[in-house]
């Protein structure tokens, strides 16, 4: 590279060193194969890809997420890194005989071989998971979520196949579902402006707080509310959820405040878990007001304290009275 007005200048390595900017990632690959993730991925998805595999499409993806990557292209850093590439092709070739790996060395010694997909083959694959036919039924100003094609559907049961074998290194027997939206800011043209005034989408996601994991996502265009069809986002993150799992409790924003929502939860209408406890924001309005004061009863309220360093708001220091919440349905 040029010299500028510092004495200093770039020089490229011309000969590979085996060296690797990525090795945090080979840890997340020793749980991918623990967790038997590539069965799972050829079990449920069978997107046909000539050359590369489902598992390493979704793979390579999820490697490139962990690594802080933004966007399909960098898959072409990921293939610069000599020494990752190396591990990749290793493991790979886990199980094979030594005849086979021999034989595959010598094709990469004579050969320039890809060790991740291409982005270009990366976006071909991601095209099978719309739908054209749900593309054409929006409305111009009226929300709209597609129905997931065969595609989708198998790819949150890899996520299902996931939660399940979580549950089985830990087994937890409360699940408590947190679910929000998110707001992402993009520049694609096809993008629709969200609440803020500014293009995105909003994906809704349930996370298990217990699990630590992401159970159930959604992926929704930006003018689309955070609570539409949360109901059945939460019906559909239920039926995900491993054997084991006794109770359920759920937390949502304002957003969820909503009577089919907390009717569905308060008179235990789910077959599987009954009554499903929930703590959900309000607007103050003035009918919850009304409500508050002259609906539920003193005992019903019970305090909620905060934690600032160490201490509670409930002790002796200066912070103040805890908050309040009911304990029934209003």
């Amino acid at each position: 590279m040029p010299q500028g007005v510092l004495r200093f200048k770039y020089e490229e390595e011309k000969h590979d060193t085996g060296m690797t900017g990525l090795a945090g990632l080979p840890v997340y690959m020793d749980l991918m194969q623990a967790m038997r993730l590539p069965d799972i991925i050829g079990r449920h998805l069978q997107v046909k890809q000539r050359g590369w595999t489902d598992a390493q499409m979704v793979l390579s993806l999820m490697l490139l997420n962990i690594a802080g990557g933004d966007c399909v292209e960098d898959l072409g850093k990921v293939q610069k890194d000599e020494g990752f590439c190396r591990i990749l092709r290793r493991v790979e070739q886990q199980g094979m005989k030594r005849s086979e790996r021999r034989e595959l060395e010598r094709r990469w010694r004579k050969e320039s071989w890809r060790s991740v997909p291409s982005p270009s083959a990366v976006f071909r694959y991601l095209s099978a998971f719309h739908d054209l036919d749900q593309h054409k039924r929006r409305e111009e100003g009226k929300a709209f979520i597609p129905v997931p094609n065969e595609h989708l559907r198998g790819l949150a049961k890899v996520n299902q196949g996931m939660a399940a074998f979580m549950q089985k290194c830990d087994l937890q027997k409360i699940a408590t579902l947190d679910q929000d939206a998110t707001l992402v800011e993009t520049a694609k043209r096809d993008a629709l402006f969200s609440y803020q005034g500014f293009k995105s989408y909003q994906p809704l996601n349930t996370w298990w707080a217990e699990q630590q994991m992401v159970l159930h996502t959604e992926f929704r265009d930006g003018n689309v509310p955070a609570g539409y069809e949360q109901l059945r986002v939460l019906k559909e993150s239920l039926s995900m959820l491993p054997e084991g799992v006794e109770q359920v409790r759920l937390r949502s924003d304002t957003a969820g405040y909503q009577h089919s929502l907390l009717r569905y939860c308060e008179q235990g209408d789910d077959r599987r878990f009954g009554r499903i406890e929930f703590a959900v924001g309000s607007d103050v309005t003035p009918e919850f007001k009304k409500a508050v004061l002259t609906e539920v009863d003193d005992q019903d309220w019970q305090p909620v304290y905060k934690e600032f360093d160490g201490k509670t708001n409930s002790d002796e220091s200066g912070v103040g009275g805890g908050l309040f919440c009911s304990q029934r349905y209003l």
